[in-house]
């Protein structure tokens, strides 16, 4: 105690490790509740996940916060907290497009916490081969970019494989050139995903105008290229940077900021409204004159907010197209229901892909 009064620092860090052993009581009291609610909801045959009891949970938290603790670092703590707890209940494996270290990795950490067990795979056709066949629970897919657009390889597995969208992560998009070294003079070849490399490429011809670019199927592939050719320079996520222990070369090269890719988790079953949901549908239009305008009305008449629509082309059949729609609300809302019969008799082709949370934060990096 006189120590105490004689070194004041040394005080408060006395009260510090106290709150901190009441925070590891009380965080292993919450997960022994959990296994208890996943016991409980095994015997009720309920789903482990409840997306509204989620929400509900961080605007409790918020709330009773007023504004003392930063809000992102509070979702951020409380959201791995959460995913351990549930996954505690029932583990979840979850396929993404690797190798380690890439985005898809990143979002998936992001949305899953470090306590899933994550599953490299070297296409997106193989995740989505991973989640129809059950070797994994959950993939995560890249859909849409804001500066490049849609990912087409993704929307196009939607065609070819039977599984529901489960959940959205957005995740924004900040590409570090890197390589071994972290000098610039090493770098003779700049390797990544042909998107990153699109995202980038005013910075690249104004800064390595002489230097060739390299794509290859991922971020992760370009950083282990990187980490074992001391003249190959990537184009990678911060996760990369400690996966394969590169040197940051430059930071934040990417042409435009605020650069955000969406994406999908896929797996089984779309969870139960959260209250904030969105829904996802795969139509083929009818041959006859004004068939889309006809489902857009049908969804205006309905009061639908129609987020998203995008056409891919059916392989194999010539000038013909199926049609991505992105409705805001859930399947199990009644206007959403209504809309969708309607949706059914007007079109060719109608098939659900899932309603699911809508993503309404991006916790900071892992």
């Amino acid at each position: 105690m006189q120590n105490d009064q004689k070194n004041p620092i040394l005080s408060v860090r006395n009260n510090i490790d106290s709150i901190d052993d009441q925070i590891l009581s009380l965080l292993k009291e919450r997960l022994t509740y959990a296994k208890e609610i996943g016991k409980l909801k095994d015997g009720d045959k309920r789903a482990k996940w409840d997306p509204l009891r989620e929400r509900e949970i961080y605007d409790r938290l918020l709330k009773n916060n007023d504004n003392v603790f930063p809000k992102n670092a509070l979702k951020s703590i409380f959201h791995e907290l959460i995913t351990t707890c549930r996954l505690s209940q029932k583990k979840a494996s979850v396929a993404f497009l690797g190798p380690e270290a890439t985005f898809s990795h990143l979002a998936g950490v992001r949305y899953f916490g470090h306590s899933a067990e994550y599953k490299a795979m070297e296409t997106i056709d193989d995740v989505f081969a991973e989640v129809e066949k059950g070797r994994t629970r959950y993939g995560i897919v890249p859909v849409e970019n804001s500066i490049e657009g849609a990912v087409f390889s993704t929307l196009d597995c939607f065609m070819k494989y039977k599984v529901q969208i489960c959940g959205e992560a957005q995740l924004e998009i900040s590409h570090n050139l890197v390589c071994k070294s972290g000098n610039k003079e090493d770098i003779q070849t700049v390797a990544s995903h042909a998107q990153p490399l699109a995202q980038c490429r005013d910075w690249l011809r104004k800064h390595l105008p002489a230097i060739p670019t390299l794509p290859v199927f991922s971020t992760g592939a370009a950083a282990q290229m990187a980490s074992n050719n001391p003249n190959i320079g990537a184009i990678a996520s911060s996760l990369a940077i400690k996966t394969y222990d590169l040197q940051v070369v430059v930071q934040g090269i990417e042409d435009y900021r605020g650069n955000t890719t969406r994406f999908l988790v896929i797996g089984k079953e779309s969870p139960s409204r959260s209250g904030n949901d969105r829904t996802s549908l795969l139509l083929g239009l009818s041959d006859r004159p004004g068939s889309l305008n006809e489902i857009l009305t049908a969804l205006s008449e309905e009061d639908i907010n129609l987020a998203k629509i995008e056409s891919r082309p059916i392989k194999g059949k010539r000038w013909q197209y199926l049609f991505f729609l992105d409705m805001l609300g859930h399947i199990e809302d009644e206007k959403i229901q209504k809309g969708c019969d309607r949706l059914k008799s007007l079109c060719s082709y109608y098939e659900w892909l899932g309603s699911y949370p809508q993503s309404d934060f991006s916790p900071t990096d892992p």
